[in-house]
């Protein structure tokens, strides 16, 4: 009976625990793709290419009226090991983020030395493909969300 209720929480622990990170890109080809939506006359598109050579390459463009934003990312295995989501906003240098959660159809990447966003999140429900960005944003806790649909 000692053993049992040795063993029984170490059985817990390890049925409760996440599923191991991928140690590459393939798992995230349900990315893949040209992703549009508009929201408050908004026009917002994100293409992201193939897996193919281990990366995973993606445009972000906002456009409302002649103001257009645009960001530049890529998802690959970092030198130092582990899946990566680099972000480049408007052209600049990009910000690694790591990825720390992963599942069918979603992933969650985070910097939490990073300004904001501190956490980045992508998932998939049928033909739609949602990302959010949060963390702590002038102390207070922010988030922002888009929606697509596959473009067609």
């Amino acid at each position: 009976m000692i053993l049992l209720s040795l063993v029984a929480p170490l059985m817990l622990a390890a049925a409760t625990a996440a599923p191991p990170l991928p140690a590459d890109v393939s798992g995230l080809a349900w990315m893949e793709g040209r992703w549009t939506g508009t929201k408050d006359g908004l026009a917002m598109e994100e293409i992201w290419t193939s897996p193919a050579g281990g990366t995973l390459v993606g445009l972000h463009k906002d456009v409302k009226g002649a103001h257009v934003s645009f960001e530049f990312l890529r998802i690959a295995v970092a030198e130092g090991g582990g899946v990566t989501y680099f972000a480049s906003p408007r052209g600049a240098a990009s910000t690694p983020f790591a990825l720390v959660e992963a599942g069918a159809e979603r992933a969650v990447f985070e910097n939490k030395e990073h300004d904001f966003p501190q956490r980045i999140l992508y998932w998939r429900d049928g033909e739609t493909l949602h990302a959010r960005i949060e963390g702590t944003l002038k102390g207070k806790p922010a988030s922002e969300e888009w929606s697509w649909t596959r473009a067609r």
